[in-house]
């Protein structure tokens, strides 16, 4: 049986209400990249990006290209012209664009692979080997680590420490920063980052921790601390 790049995406990056019509290698400025054209399903309506709920087309705008993960180290493009749908609620708006994040030019895949990258590599470093910039790494970690943020559990957390980082070369407060960090046998995490090393940081650590009041933070069994 011969194996096609469209039976591999419809096996890892299946995206329901879209297909894959084509997949083309292309070498514009004799630079290789492969080109990946979706088209909407006939027979699934498209949904709005607001409330995610099914509504009619009203038009189509201009396709554009997302950044895709690289395939055997060549660049690799998503291509779509969106649609907009007319929404009871939220009126006209481009429609629900499952494989990436707002008006982001690269796609959820490839912000959580460099993101991944970035943690054992440089951010300039990762930019160079998948041909990409700095920037675009330098956003991906920041909306990996804001996903996690929104998506982290916190129960459990019994043992926490506290400790100060001195970053740069200037000894003033502003160089010194309060962290705290879960640190039981399970799970070993960043948990807060606070400016300065002073008890007013301290203090509002508790103050601004969203899992403070849960319930699953019954409290902590155990604080360690290393401030001076």
């Amino acid at each position: 049986m011969q194996l096609e790049v469209k039976t591999i995406l419809n096996r890892i990056q299946h995206f329901s209400g879209f297909v894959y019509q084509d997949v083309r290698l292309r070498c514009p400025w004799r630079r290789l990249r492969i080109e990946m054209r979706i088209e909407p399903h006939q027979n699934i309506r498209p949904r709005c990006s607001q409330c995610r709920q099914a509504a009619p087309g009203y038009d189509r705008l201009p396709e554009r290209s997302w950044l895709f993960v690289p395939l055997w180290g060549i660049k690799t493009y998503f291509l779509y012209a969106p649609r907009r749908v007319e929404c009871s609620e939220h009126g006209v708006v481009v429609e629900h664009i499952p494989w990436t994040e707002g008006k982001r030019p690269v796609t959820i895949s490839m912000m959580c692979f460099l993101s991944r990258w970035a943690r054992r590599l440089s951010w300039r470093e990762t930019a160079r080997a998948f041909q990409t910039s700095w920037e675009c790494v330098y956003r991906s970690v920041e909306w990996f680590v804001h996903w996690g943020l929104a998506h982290r559990r916190l129960a459990n957390v019994r043992s926490i420490g506290v400790d100060e980082l001195h970053w740069g070369k200037s000894k003033r407060a502003d160089n010194f920063l309060t962290v705290i960090y879960q640190i039981d046998g399970h799970c070993r995490r960043l948990l807060w980052v606070g400016k300065r090393r002073t008890q007013v940081t301290c203090a509002g650590a508790w103050q601004h921790w969203e899992w403070k009041s849960s319930a699953a933070c019954a409290l902590s069994a155990a604080i360690c601390g290393d401030l001076t």
